[in-house]
Formats: structure tokens, sequence, C-alpha cells
């Protein structure tokens, strides 16, 4: 399998693979420019070029650990918003990026675990698997023994990760005219930077501990949900109770109609309960964190992002909703300047803001929704197609700082409930969870 000597080859590999997509960018450019001097007509050379650049990107990305997979991880949520020609063919390998990567040596496995546990680090443990069970973007899970015999998960933080994670998005910062391809007002850069700023927490394995253990403690004994216990955390080595079940992306590519409208159901409980009960916000939702468990709760296996909410989800986003719901367009255009997403020195039109606001609401318009990729796609298109009504009005819009998590971790959810192609009572989710939405 390799020696820790093989670390600093592989990142250069990884520099070397993401350095390619640049290059093949502009190959493709060259060829778009070519065929139209040829006569070719434009919408075929775009879809060709589209077509191109998303097999060498997600095939790239497949192949990588460290920021790149992080982002890739980010974006197989987003899957269900891009065309479906694009993203068809490739859908295999963004549902890899969500749980699998490339495992690490046994002998840098090994390495952590005594750095972080002691010399002494198997006598904790009755059974302990050197081949990893899961691999993802900076860490991989081993299945083991404990010494009580409680079956359990260890997390252990590849070396070098936070050097990987920060050299990888820089550099993919600067691919962001790549993805404009792809879908043309799709920026990434937000993403990015998000990320960036998450990669400290994220590497903290102490401080995801003690996140975890408060999210068990809020749903203990809940019917819906099941946060596995924490036996013990370092800064690089994270010891949970093992979690059986069907991984979300199982259940999206496999899973009964009935399993995927529960899936759905549950996400959606998680989404908005948690920060009620717990004061978290889990920020991570890609199907790779989830599995669907036999008794129908969902359970939650990774807690490395959270954005931490200890008074709730704002009350504004209900009670706007709510207005918005109701047609009350002057109260909503006014709620929306108190919180800055309309700024003070723009003009909009009231009703404008309804009908921009009132098609992204559907789901909860109604006592029961689907979910499905084509709706998704259908208002990714309404707001992101440039010229649009929607876009215009868009672009005069501000997104507070203070709800860049929440609205962020929002839309990836909606990306899986579109995936699992989930219909469920949402609006009753909302009823029950989200400060300010329920009738007065």
């Amino acid at each position: 399998m390799g020696s820790v000597t093989d670390i600093p080859r592989r990142a250069v590999s990884r520099t070397a693979k993401l350095a390619t997509l640049p290059l093949g960018l502009a190959g493709r450019a060259a060829l778009g420019l070519g065929k139209r001097v040829t006569g070719t007509a434009a919408d075929l050379v775009s879809a060709e070029i589209q077509q191109r650049t998303a097999e060498q990107l997600f095939s790239v990305l497949g192949q990588l650990k460290g920021g790149a997979m992080k982002f890739g991880q980010a974006l197989s949520v987003f899957e269900a918003a891009l065309p479906e020609h694009l993203t068809g063919p490739y859908r295999a390998a963004l549902t890899k990026l969500q749980e699998a990567a490339p495992p690490m040596p046994v002998a840098s496995v090994h390495k952590v675990l005594t750095e972080e546990l002691g010399p002494r680090w198997k006598r904790r443990f009755a059974e302990f698997d050197d081949q990893p069970a899961a691999a993802a973007s900076i860490g991989q899970v081993h299945r083991a023994v404990y010494h009580n015999g409680t079956p359990v998960a260890v997390k252990i933080q590849y070396p070098g990760a936070g050097k990987a994670l920060v050299s990888d998005l820089n550099q993919l910062s600067r691919l962001a005219g790549l993805f404009r391809i792809l879908q043309p007002g799709l920026d990434i850069k937000p993403l990015l930077s998000e990320l960036r700023e998450r990669v400290t927490e994220e590497l903290d394995y102490k401080l995801e501990a003690a996140t975890q253990k408060a999210m068990a403690k809020a749903f203990a004994h809940d019917d819906e949900i099941y946060v596995p216990k924490v036996l013990a955390g370092t800064d690089r080595v994270l010891i949970t109770a093992w979690v059986e079940g069907t991984p979300l992306a199982e259940v999206i590519a496999h899973g009964s109609e009935e399993d995927r409208d529960l899936a759905g159901l549950r996400m959606a409980t998680l989404h908005f309960s948690a920060p009620a009960r717990a004061g978290l916000l889990h920020a991570d939702p890609h199907p790779g964190n989830f599995r669907l468990l036999d008794d129908g709760r969902l359970g939650v296996i990774d807690f490395g992002a959270v954005a931490r909410v200890p008074d709730g989800l704002p009350e504004p986003i209900g009670r706007l909703t709510r207005l918005t719901l109701a047609g009350d367009a002057e109260a909503v255009l006014s709620g929306l300047r108190d919180e800055g997403f309309v700024p003070s020195n723009v003009h909009v039109d009231a009703q404008s803001i309804l009908d921009y606001l009132l098609p992204v609401l559907e789901p909860i318009a109604v006592d029961e929704f689907r979910f499905t990729r084509e709706w998704l796609r259908s208002e990714a298109t309404r707001l992101a197609k440039p010229g649009s009504d929607a876009y215009q009005l868009g672009k005069k819009l501000n997104l507070p700082p203070s709800y860049l998590m929440i609205y962020r971790v929002t839309l990836g959810s909606i990306g899986v409930l579109c995936q699992l192609n989930a219909k469920a009572e949402y609006r009753g989710v909302l009823e029950r969870w989200l400060p300010g939405f329920a009738d007065e």
C-alpha cells in the first residue's frame, strides 16, 4: 500500500492533477473557436465544451483528497441543480466523492494512533481493522471493537491534512471560470471561501467530539434522529459508537420510495430541529454523513462542520417566510430591509420580491411536497439565467454574513432531498421547529 514517504509524492501528484484543469479548459476553448470559424452551430460547440469540461473535472476531483475532495463533496450535493446531460454520466463519480477516497498506508495509520493514543494504543481495542471502512477529505474511518466490547468507529486524520486542504482550496479558487462553463451563473468562490474558513474547526477532532457529545445529548432516546456516543477524542483521533444502517447514497440510488421519503423527512427534521434542541446546525449535508437505520431513524456520523446558533434559527426567517406565503408584500420588503437582505439605498418593487420568493417556497406552500431534480433545475435556471427578471432582481439583493451558513446549508439539504426524490409533509416540520413560522 505504500509508506509514509509516499505522502509528499502524493501531494505533488494532487497538485499536478489540479494543474491540468485550466490547461484542458484552454484546449476546449480553442476547440470551440475553431469550430465557430468553420461554421459549426454555437450551441453545439457549447454543449461539447461543457461535456468535456465535466468529464475532466469530475475525473480529477474523484482522484483527490484534501480540499479538492472536500469541495467535490460539497459539489456533489448540488449535482441535482446541474443539467442532466452533464451530471448523468458522472453521477457515480460524484456519489463516490461523498464517502470514498484512496486509503492511507497502514504504517501511517499506526503512526497517528501511536502519537495520539500512546504506544499501547492496541490495548484500547479488542479488535481493530487496518483496512478503512470509509475514507474522505481529511481523514478515514476504521471499524473496531472497543476493550469493553462496544463496536466503534475510529476516525483518523491524514498527516498533513491541513496543508493539503488550504493548498487545494487556493488552487480551486482560481478555476471559478471553469464552473461557469458547466452552469452559467454558478459562482463557486463563496463556497470555497467558506470551506477555507472552516478548515481550522474541521481539523480539531477535540472540538468535533465536544460538538457530537452536545448533539448526542440533545437527541438522546429520540425516535427520529440518532447521534452516536463519543468514547474518546484527541486532536487527530475520534472514537465513537459504530452506526449500522444504509448509507444515504445507497438509499438515493437503490432505495424504495418509502425509504427515500422517510430519509427526506428525517433530513428536514434534523435541519430545523437541531438549532432549537442543541443550538447547533449540522453544516455538511452530503449523503456520506448519514445512514438510514433499520428502525427508521436517521443516523448522523460527522460533526466536523457545524454552525453554532445558541439562540436557534433566527426568528425573522420563519416570520418572513410566513408573510411571503400570506402575500403581504410590503411587510416582507420591510422585514428584508431590516435584516439587510435589501440594501437601504436600493429600490425594489414589493410585489417583485414576492414573485421572486414564492416559487422557491413552493415546497412549504402545500401540506405535502415531492422534491425532484427537475424542480430544482427549473428554479436554478429561473434564478441564474442572465437577463431574466429574477436574475436582475437577485443582483440587487444582499446576503448578510450572519445568514450565509444557514443559507448554504439549507441549499445543500434541498439538493439532497431532490436527489432522494423525497415526498413528505415539510410544512409540518417548519410549523413545529422554525421560530416565527407558525400562525400567530
